[in-house]
C-alpha cells in the first residue's frame, strides 16, 4: 500500500527542486522506482511548428544526458494531438481537475502512436511503456514516458498513481523550457554585445578620422591609459567626439568583452537620476513593480561611460563618490550594498575647476574623476582633417541614405568649409554633410547655402567698426552686394542672389532699385 499524500509530496520535491531538468528528471527516477516498475524516463517535447516530437532527455539507473532528438510525426497523429483528449488515451479522473491522459503500452507494436515513434529505440522492443500526456490548460506540450524492461509491466493502479503527479511535471517542464529560453537570451545578449563592440570598434577605435594628425596626441594618451582601471576625464567642447574616444579606450581595453554602458546625465530628470543609475527596489516608490537594475550595475565586468557629468545633480554626486570608492552601489529602496566591478569614463564641455568654486561641482569627486585627464581638441584647431572627415561622411552618409552614387564636391566646396570656424564640431560637419546629400540630387557638393553662421572677416567688419553698428540700409546694402558677388550678379532663378536671401525676385529688385545698387550679372 503506498500512502498517496507522501508520494505526491516526495516526488513533487523532486520533480520541482532544480531548474535543471536533468537533475529533477534523475532524483525523481530514484525515487519512482522505489514504488513502481520503471528504469528510464524521458521527455518529449511538441514542436508544432516542425510538427514533430522533441526528445529532451533520458535519466536512467545509470544518470541522465539531454538529447535533442527530432522524431517526425504524421499529419493524422498531429491532428490527434491538439484535440481535447488524444483517441485511444485511459483517462484518469481526478475531483475538481481535468482527467489526465495516460497511455499503457506493454506491447509497443500494438499501440498506434508508439509504432511511429519507436522503431528508432531497439532497446524498447521488450519494453513495457506508461505514457502521460502533460498539457498546460488547453495546450498539448508533449509526453512523460516511463519504460521498464519486460512485457506487461504497467497497470491501470500505475497509471493512477503516476496522474497525481501531472501539474507538478508541468510546471517543471514549464520552468526548465522558461529557463533555457533565458539562458539561451542570455547567449544572445552576449553575442549581441560582442558584435556590438566590434562594431563600435569599426567606426571608432579603427576608424578614428585624425589619428595620423589632429587627435594623434588624443589617442596616443587614450592607448597609455586604456589597460588601466584608473577613471578618465574626457574634456572637450561639444560634438568634437568624446563618445567616441571612450569607445576607443573601452575597446582596447581589458574590458572590451563587457558591456559598454553609456550615461548622458543631463538627459535624466533629477527625480529618476538615482533610480538609472543605482536601480530600485520592488515597492520603493509608486511604480516600481519590480526590482530594477541601474546603469552602474549593467555595466559590471565592463565600463560606464558618464556623459555631461556636469549636469550630475549634488546629491547624485555624493553617491556617484561612493561608487568610485568603494565600487558598491545601493539600490533606491534597499539596504544591502551591491558590490560593482566597473571602469568609470567621465565627459564634459563644461569647466569643472570653475563649478567647484562656485559649488555646483563637489571638490572631491572633481579631483577622484581628474585622475587622468585628455583634451579633445575643436575642430576650428585640426582644420587639417577636414578633408578626411568629409570624405568619411559622404561614405558614410551615402550609405545611410541609400544613395547610389554622389557627385563628389563643387570646385571650391573644400575650402569654404576649412574657412568656417565650426561652432559645433564634427557633429555640426556630419549634420552638413548629410543635409548637403539631401540637398543635391546626386550632383556635386556646395556648402554655399548651409553654413549660415560662417564667420569671416567680411562679417566681422560689418559690426566691428569703432564698435558701433551700421545703419539699417548701409549694413542691408553690403549684404545683397556680398549676395550679388556670390552669385556673379544673378539675380532671378535657382542659385540667384533672391533664392540665397530667401526673398522674392520682385522684392529684391525693388530694394535694389531703393539702395541703388546696379543688377547688371557679372561674366
Amino acid at each position: 500500500m503506498i500512502d498517496e499524500n507522501s508520494f505526491f509530496r516526495q516526488a513533487t520535491l523532486r520533480i520541482c527542486g532544480s531548474l535543471d531538468i536533468e537533475e529533477a528528471m534523475r532524483r525523481c527516477l530514484d525515487y519512482l522506482e522505489q514504488v513502481m516498475p520503471v528504469d528510464r524516463i524521458s521527455l518529449h517535447i511538441y514542436e508544432r511548428d516542425l510538427g514533430a516530437m522533441r526528445t529532451l532527455l533520458l535519466a536512467t539507473q545509470g544518470g541522465g544526458k539531454e538529447l535533442n532528438l527530432l522524431t517526425p510525426l504524421p499529419q493524422e497523429l498531429r491532428d490527434k494531438l491538439d484535440k481535447d483528449t488524444i483517441p485511444g488515451a485511459l483517462l484518469i479522473d481526478r475531483p475538481g481537475l481535468r482527467p489526465v491522459e495516460m497511455r499503457i503500452v506493454n506491447r509497443w507494436e500494438e499501440d498506434p502512436v508508439t509504432t511511429e515513434q519507436f522503431p528508432q529505440y531497439p532497446e524498447l522492443s521488450d519494453a513495457s511503456i506508461l505514457m502521460m500526456s502533460l498539457r498546460d490548460n488547453d495546450t498539448y506540450l508533449g509526453n512523460l514516458v516511463l519504460g521498464v524492461k519486460g512485457r506487461d509491466r504497467y497497470t491501470r493502479d500505475d497509471a493512477k498513481l503516476l496522474s497525481s503527479l501531472h501539474e507538478p511535471f508541468v510546471i517543471a517542464v514549464s520552468n526548465a523550457l522558461k529557463h533555457q529560453e533565458v539562458l539561451q537570451l542570455k547567449d544572445t545578449l552576449a553575442d549581441d554585445n560582442h558584435y556590438l563592440n566590434r562594431e563600435l570598434l569599426r567606426r571608432s577605435g579603427d576608424a578614428i578620422i585624425g589619428s595620423d594628425s589632429g587627435l594623434r596626441a588624443v589617442l596616443d594618451m587614450a592607448r597609455r591609459v586604456a589597460h588601466l582601471d584608473s577613471p578618465v576625464l574626457l574634456l572637450g567642447e561639444t560634438g568634437v567626439g568624446k563618445d567616441v574616444i571612450a569607445h576607443a579606450i573601452h575597446a582596447s581595453s581589458p574590458r572590451n568583452n563587457g558591456p559598454f554602458i553609456k550615461v548622458n546625465c543631463g538627459a535624466i530628470p533629477e527625480t529618476l537620476i538615482d533610480s538609472e543609475l543605482f536601480g530600485h527596489e520592488r515597492g520603493a516608490f509608486t511604480g516600481a513593480v519590480a526590482q530594477n537594475r541601474g546603469c552602474f550595475e549593467r555595466a559590471d565586468k565592463g565600463t560606464i561611460f558618464l556623459d555631461e557629468i556636469g549636469e550630475l545633480p549634488l546629491p547624485a554626486q555624493v553617491r556617484l563618490l561612493r561608487v568610485i570608492q568603494y565600487r558598491e552601489i545601493q539600490r533606491v529602496g534597499g539596504t544591502t550594498p551591491v558590490s560593482v566591478n566597473i571602469r568609470i569614463l567621465a565627459a564634459t564641455h563644461r569647466n569643472l575647476q570653475e563649478m567647484v568654486k562656485t559649488g555646483r561641482f563637489r571638490e572631491d569627486l572633481w579631483f577622484r574623476l581628474n585622475v587622468f585627464p585628455i583634451v579633445i581638441p575643436p575642430l576650428r584647431d585640426r582644420k587639417g582633417d577636414i578633408p578626411m572627415l568629409v570624405d568619411h561622411f559622404v561614405q558614410q552618409k551615402s550609405k545611410d541614405l541609400k544613395l547610389s552614387t554622389s557627385g563628389g564636391l563643387a570646385p571650391g566646396a573644400i575650402d569654404r568649409l576649412r574657412s568656417y570656424n565650426w561652432p559645433g564640431n564634427v557633429r555640426e560637419l556630419e549634420n552638413i554633410i548629410e543635409r548637403a546629400l539631401i540637398l543635391s540630387d546626386g550632383g556635386p557638393l556646395s556648402f554655399n547655402r548651409l553654413l549660415t553662421h560662417e564667420e569671416n572677416p567680411e562679417n566681422v567688419a560689418l559690426f566691428s567698426q569703432e564698435n558701433q553698428p551700421w545703419a539699417l540700409d548701409e549694413a542691408m546694402s553690403e549684404h545683397i552686394r556680398r549676395a550679388l558677388k556670390e552669385t556673379k550678379g544673378r539675380v532671378y532663378g535657382p542659385g540667384g542672389a533672391a533664392d540665397l536671401l530667401h526673398v522674392k525676385p520682385s522684392t529684391l529688385r525693388s530694394r535694389m532699385d531703393k539702395l541703388q545698387i546696379p543688377y547688371k550679372r557679372s561674366h
